[in-house]
């Protein structure tokens, strides 16, 4: 009936306007994020996006940190590695190295901030670069489980050890010091010490110099391609200096001997070659740098670029060489970058580099891969886009199913 109809139309509740955001309330929301907030929640950029990645990242992060802390340090490395299950899909990975040790006030900003490294700035061969891996793995693992990273390092026989348990805070990309008084726990050397990490449960294999660093995570553990076993196994490969004492989830045993006592030839720092130069990062650099004059700046800032090229390079751009650099605008630097590419550059040195050689490939097959025939070969160096590179192979054939 009408009436009815209208009893429901009046009886009908009137539905609360939507409130509108406005550019005050808008700019109220919005704050800085940091890189490690970022992350947390990204975390599959970082290989993290599954628990058999995890548990490979963890071990890969670790590993490579070893080694470049004892090849910079001239050390011959040996290496421990030890996986075990602790509970439903969770696994505490452990790895230590004979390496320096690392000073007590760098402990907590290396496994406790990302983007923090030595490494990120020097234009030399390295294992890691970022200053993200084993941070990331760390905070990976405090994500999952809620156990913090445990790492203890020693620099000399005579030194105390130093140990820490840390997480990160993630809104502020800052560690956070999980024992002691906000600075660790100092282990003194000798008895007293071998008692207190006894007494306490810290993992540590003694010895005068290393590094150890125990991350407990959500994981998943399989054989097979792709796995931590492969990757150690690749590893011994690769790096036939290298010591490596492996320990399962299953409790078995694994040992890679090293087959030399040679270590790699360690690389030089070189400069930019131009060829791998954005137009961008050109300009910032025209800013940034402290050289009067442009051929000065070209000479002093890239790799293979003498006097004479510099001169070259201006000529082409139509500028001087003798052009202050605080006067090179957006429209010059243009012109610069441009002549550039049009500029005939040696490639740039690749000692750089430090290839492993074909001798140390057979050698680390023969050590690791049984076969019946072996053969290695490494191409001469190249460059792409100003960068270095050398490919190198080695193949094992025959001696099983497995090889």
């Amino acid at each position: 009936s009408r009436r009815g109809a209208n009893g429901r139309a009046n009886g009908r509740a009137k539905r609360p306007a939507r409130r509108r955001a406005t550019a005050e309330s808008m700019a109220k929301a919005q704050r800085d994020i940091t890189v490690s907030e970022f992350f947390a929640k990204n975390r599959h950029l970082l290989g993290f996006d599954n628990p058999r990645k995890a548990l490979l990242s963890t071990v890969k992060e670790a590993v490579d940190n070893s080694l470049d802390a004892c090849e910079e340090a001239g050390i011959t490395p040996e290496i421990g590695v030890h996986i075990e299950q602790s509970g439903t899909q969770r696994y505490k990975v452990g790895v230590q190295d004979n390496g320096p040790g690392i000073l007590k006030k760098q402990i907590p900003l290396i496994f406790g901030k990302l983007l923090y490294g030595s490494k990120f700035h020097r234009l030399r061969q390295s294992r890691g670069q970022q200053g993200i891996g084993i941070s990331a793995a760390g905070m990976y693992g405090v994500q999952t489980t809620g156990k913090p990273v445990k790492i203890i390092s020693k620099t000399s026989q005579r030194k105390p050890a130093h140990y820490y348990e840390i997480q990160i805070n993630t809104k502020q990309n800052r560690p956070e010091i999980r024992n002691g008084r906000g600075d660790g726990v100092d282990i003194p050397p000798g008895e007293k010490g071998r008692n207190y990490i006894a007494k306490h449960g810290i993992e540590w294999v003694e010895s005068s110099h290393g590094t150890r660093v125990t991350i407990e995570l959500e994981a998943r553990y399989q054989r097979g391609r792709g796995s931590v076993d492969e990757y150690l196994q690749q590893t011994a490969i690769a790096n036939p200096h290298v010591t490596l004492h492996y320990i399962d989830p299953d409790g078995s045993e694994r040992q890679y001997e090293r087959s030399t006592q040679q270590l790699p030839a360690e690389p030089k720092e070189i400069k930019p070659h131009p060829y791998g130069v954005e137009l961008g990062r050109l300009a910032a650099m025209l800013k940034e740098t402290s050289e009067s004059t442009l051929s000065s700046f070209l000479v002093s800032s890239f790799s293979r670029v003498s006097p004479a090229v510099a001169r070259r390079i201006c000529g082409t751009a139509r500028l001087s060489s003798r052009a202050r650099t605080t006067r090179i605008g957006r429209r010059e630097a243009d012109a610069l970058y441009q002549s550039i590419q049009q500029t005939k550059i040696s490639n740039p040195a690749t000692d750089c580099i430090s290839p492993i050689g074909e001798d140390l490939i057979l050698k680390g097959l023969h050590q690791v891969v049984p076969g019946e025939f072996y053969a290695a070969s490494t191409r001469p160096p190249a460059v792409y886009r100003g960068n270095p590179f050398q490919i190198e192979v080695g193949l094992a054939y025959g001696g099983g199913p497995s090889t």
